[in-house]
């Protein structure tokens, strides 16, 4: 088990409209150790929560906060407290299960000891990592979306991947090779390590890109199918790339965006040639398979 900071802060973002989680949800993602989410069904409104180490850079703290209240229209107040690791720590790992995804997949904390599987697909990640640990809907409904795909891929390409749990459930899946990228360097790494760990070194590869401009991924291209579990906004924007990207009759699986913002993201990915062909509601949560049309 890694070890966790003595010092530990808890901040918290409360009241806020649906509309406005996925920004500063991927905020506070970029500078803590862990995310929560909690729904105020009475108003509607909802609550993040994020630990981190109170010697962390404040200055890409205020930075992320920024960027979520420009991109959402909506500035929240924060509050922090300071917050016991080893309390911290118990907590996280109990709140992190061993959980089934889906029909296939089964998701493994690396705190619980390894038992049959009975033909599901285990993950193994560190509880102390919460980004990508399957248990938000995004991720879930990314990895309900690629155990439904009728064919098999020859390439894969998870863009913004995080801990690298979609580009390694694919690769486990399907025995084949998977690109993962992202623009934050500590996931790079994370991703690398959860690959070693899962005995998948050989098949998956982590890099520092930013989009689809990486040489590597220009290399890799076309693919059969690409994830992209972001956010809406940078969905809408790399529409045009992740076409391109993209075989005649590949699949795209796209999340991070809220049931509300689905239409919006439908709309840039049919202008790059992409056709819906499936939908996952994990509410508030959407995930989308697209599929670009072939050729004539």
């Amino acid at each position: 088990m890694k070890k966790h900071p003595a010092q530990l802060e808890t901040l918290v973002l409360d009241q806020l409209p649906e509309e406005a989680v996925p920004s500063y949800e991927a905020a506070l993602l970029a500078v803590s150790a862990t995310v929560s989410l909690f729904r105020d069904e009475a108003t509607d409104t909802w609550r993040i929560e994020a630990v981190r180490d109170t010697k962390a850079d404040q200055g890409c703290l205020v930075a992320a906060l920024a960027l979520a209240a420009g991109l959402s229209g909506h500035e929240a107040p924060m509050t922090r407290s300071l917050t016991e690791s080893e309390g911290w720590l118990a907590r996280t790992i109990e709140a992190f299960p061993e959980a089934d995804i889906g029909k296939r997949f089964l998701i493994r904390p690396t705190h619980v000891p390894a038992r049959p599987t009975y033909g599901r697909i285990a993950l193994t990640l560190d509880a102390g990592l919460a980004f990508g640990s399957g248990e938000h809907a995004s991720t879930q409904g990314c990895l309900m979306a690629l155990e439904g795909l009728a064919r098999r891929p020859r390439n894969v390409l998870d863009v913004g991947s995080g801990s690298g749990i979609l580009a390694m459930g694919a690769a486990k899946l399907w025995h084949i090779k998977a690109l993962a990228t992202d623009i934050e360097p500590w996931s790079v790494r994370v991703a690398e390590e959860n690959a070693a760990m899962n005995g998948l070194k050989p098949r998956m590869r982590a890099i520092l890109a930013d989009g689809y401009r990486h040489r590597a991924i220009t290399r890799g291209a076309p693919y059969d199918l690409i994830f992209a579990n972001i956010l809406a906004r940078p969905l809408c924007a790399m529409a045009g790339n992740l076409g391109a990207h993209l075989a005649p009759g590949g699949r795209a699986i796209l999340a991070g965006l809220l049931g509300t913002q689905a239409r919006m993201v439908l709309v840039a990915h049919r202008r790059a040639g992409l056709v819906l062909e499936r939908r996952i509601d994990l509410k508030p949560w959407c995930t989308l398979v697209l599929r670009k049309q072939d050729i004539l």
